[in-house]
């Protein structure tokens, strides 16, 4: 008995990497929020660093906080959570932020900035299994204690 290999049919070059970047683009999705951390939140950097108080809209209890990069601001239902945040927009005077925080919910924060020490902070989403929309204005009062 002689034992011959199939011969396979060719494919041409092409037509196998264009199926190989098919196969491989929907991973690149699944990393995309961690390459869209690169910009830099220009406008949150300005913001001038201390302690801040939140005066928010719907009544609830002022808040203060320390800013030393600005981005303080951003997850203020999921503080000092590792999250994964995506930059939505960013300009001069607005910036906004979708987070993802693995096992505890996602938000997404918009800033405008008025001046140096005032801005305007919409922020929606989950915390934990509760759902959160705010709006409020962050005010420098003084340096952090």
């Amino acid at each position: 008995m002689i034992d011959r290999a199939i011969p396979m049919p060719k494919k041409s070059s092409k037509r196998f990497w264009s199926r190989a970047v098919l196969a491989v683009l929907p991973a690149a999705f699944l990393f995309a929020p961690a390459a869209a951390q690169a910009p830099s939140l220009t406008m949150l950097g300005e913001l001038q660093a201390g302690e801040w108080e939140l005066r928010f809209r719907d009544g609830a209890p002022t808040r203060k906080i320390c800013l030393r990069t600005g981005r303080e601001l951003i997850q203020l239902r999921h503080p000092g959570r590792e999250c994964t945040q995506y930059v939505v927009d960013n300009t001069a005077t607005h910036s906004t932020v979708q987070y993802t925080c693995p096992g505890n919910g996602y938000g997404l924060t918009s800033i405008r900035k008025e001046t140096t020490s005032l801005v305007q902070i919409k922020s929606s989403g989950i915390a934990g299994t509760r759902a959160f929309d705010f709006a409020a204005e962050a005010r420098r009062v003084g340096s952090c204690r």
